[in-house]
């Protein structure tokens, strides 16, 4: 598909580019994990589900603003103020976070910015932090 304009892309809400942002994450992620190692499919699973749940990515969030331009920091912080329902197993703050970060994502996927994806990616994986260890 052709890539939008940033003016198009901004015209989703920030929960219709989270909906896309969280594949965009997921699939980044899993692909990550593959190319680490090869294992078996259950322990790639368990590693995903730590580096997909709200708290990793809320911290991940926190780490890539002082790395956004001001166009995705708007970004991220529409998706992050938007209203919607936090599930039971999350903080507020850590799912707001991670939906911002999710729009984010979802942005930089509709606009073809694949090269920006990977380097915010790459602060993302590189930190060496999870959310137990924070």
């Amino acid at each position: 598909m052709e890539p939008l304009t940033q003016a198009q892309a901004r015209q989703y809400s920030p929960m219709a580019l989270a909906f896309l942002g969280d594949s965009v994450y997921e699939v980044m992620v899993r692909e990550y994990l593959l190319r680490q190692a090869n294992q078996p499919a259950a322990k790639l699973h368990d590693q995903k589900v730590q580096l997909v749940c709200a708290a990793f990515q809320a911290a991940a969030a926190e780490r890539l603003l002082p790395h956004l331009t001001e166009d995705e920091a708007g970004v991220y912080k529409r998706g992050r103020n938007a209203n919607n329902t936090v599930p039971r197993h999350t903080s507020a703050r850590d799912y707001h976070r991670a939906t911002g970060l999710e729009s984010l994502f979802g942005y930089l996927h509709l606009t073809g910015a694949g090269e920006r994806l990977e380097e915010l990616f790459e602060i993302v994986m590189h930190t060496g932090e999870t959310p137990a260890e924070e």
